[in-house]
């Protein structure tokens, strides 16, 4: 008799939990825009959040399942780990700090919410299974996002110059936004592969941080060409990165891990915490406004911003609704995001 009101409130907890994690996730994008606009180089920006998120994920990890799990994994195979931390750490990021300047943060927040399905529509690449099928109410969702996604890029061009259309520029921040959300959850799918193949059983945030030291060779390489093509950083743009990696390296991946974890036999609840990124936009235009002095979002862009945040919600409850009742299904809800 008790079970139905506690999942209820277990429900309505890990909804808010998510709500959280959405908002210091937010920080990213926030806190970028703000070294763009200082004049921070794109690839400090990047190398730098991975530099510093290593040294805050190691003491977690003595209460994670600890390192020497994840040591003896990369050491066994040590290309499949550096080719995954490839596409889904250096590429991923590289590509969402460079677009940092090319609008404000809700834009760029808003776009890259493209990753909600993106890892979806890479499934018939990946898999050789039932997982590489693409339902159509997920094309139509995908479709319904993307086209969020251009709403909101040329309302934005519009409201910059009358009547005008995606520059070059924009086209280019618009492609980097779209590989980066393709990316991230590639990479993360390419890892679960290897990991289902190889038969190593490590947690989510075993493999955050197994990514993260495996991305490390690659990131000090970004930080060299940075220091060859701007110098050494300012001291206000590693703060800045340094609260990326903190606000999103892991205090937002944690409560996402554990929202998600605490409703993950709830397909539905899982669904409706999932959702929550979505308010990754709204708490951007906040943000940006509060803190950064950015326009609000008017005409076009605040209508995309609606369309894609409408379509997460609907990504969610059509991914979770054939899922209840299925422990198979309900694992495969499990989220991409975590870094």
């Amino acid at each position: 008799m008790s079970a139905p009101p506690r999942n209820g409130r277990l429900a309505l907890a890990a909804v808010g939990i998510a709500l959280l994690s959405a908002l210091f996730f937010t920080m990213t994008y926030v806190l970028n825009r703000a070294s763009a606009s200082e004049g921070g180089h794109w690839a400090w920006m990047a190398s730098l959040r991975y530099l510093i998120t290593l040294p805050l994920l190691l003491p977690l990890m003595r209460f994670q399942g600890g390192a020497r799990p994840v040591l003896r994994a990369i050491a066994a195979h040590p290309w499949a780990w550096l080719r995954c931390a490839g596409i889904g750490f250096v590429l991923f990021y590289c590509m969402l700090s460079y677009a940092a300047a090319s609008g404000p943060s809700w834009l760029v927040a808003g776009s890259f919410q493209f990753t909600v399905i993106a890892g979806m529509l890479c499934a018939p690449l990946l898999y050789r299974d039932a997982r590489r099928r693409v339902p159509p109410a997920g094309l139509a969702v995908a479709a319904t996002i993307l086209a969020g996604v251009l709403l909101m890029q040329f309302g934005h061009a519009q409201a910059q110059q009358a009547g005008g259309g995606l520059g070059r520029a924009g086209w280019i921040a618009l492609g980097c936004v779209l590989v980066a959300a393709v990316s991230y959850p590639l990479g993360n799918r390419l890892l679960l592969l290897h990991l289902e193949r190889s038969g190593e059983p490590l947690n989510a945030t075993q493999r955050v941080f197994g990514l993260t030291l495996a991305s490390q060779p690659l990131w000090l390489l970004v930080a060299l060409y940075a220091g060859a093509t701007a110098g050494a950083p300012a001291m206000a743009h590693v703060w800045l990165a340094a609260g990326v990696a903190l606000f999103a390296g892991v205090i937002a991946t944690i409560l996402f891990f554990q929202a998600t974890g605490m409703v993950r036999d709830q397909p539905l609840a899982l669904g409706a915490a999932e959702a929550m990124q979505g308010a990754e936009v709204v708490f951007a235009v906040a943000l940006g406004v509060l803190l950064l002095g950015e326009a609000w979002p008017t005409g076009r862009a605040l209508a995309g911003a609606g369309v894609v945040i409408a379509g997460i919600v609907a990504f969610a409850w059509v991914v979770a609704r054939p899922a209840a009742g299925s422990e198979t299904k309900t694992r495969a809800l499990r989220t991409d995001k975590g870094a």
